[in-house]
């Protein structure tokens, strides 16, 4: 899947830190161990060439029964394949405990 949608030279900044892609892959395999599912909610997304942006809400369930709902306000660069070459997303915590507050860079 990571090689489908985020290209090889791959960075994301969350809340203002930079990862890189093994940052990243390492990040999403975190979350496979903690989430059961996830929901994501579409609330506004725009595309201009290689330009993306998009504000969308995660509804997690976690495996422990906690749940956790964060706003997510993305703006990224596509590759000229159309997979993700740079994202910066900052996250606001709308339901969950304070401890899933940096759920979005969990590693």
């Amino acid at each position: 899947m990571i090689d489908r949608h985020f290209s090889p030279e791959y960075r994301q900044r969350t809340n203002g830190c930079w990862d890189d892609r093994a940052g990243f892959t390492r990040h999403a395999r975190k979350l496979r161990e903690i989430v059961a599912s996830a929901r994501i909610e579409m609330l506004d997304e725009l595309r201009d060439g290689t330009r993306y942006a998009d504000r969308h809400r995660v509804h997690i369930a976690k495996r422990d029964g906690t749940h956790v709902v964060q706003e997510v306000y993305l703006f990224a660069e596509l590759d000229i394949n159309g997979r993700f070459l740079r994202v910066e997303e900052t996250t606001l915590m709308l339901e969950g405990p304070e401890t899933d507050r940096d759920i979005g860079s969990i590693r």
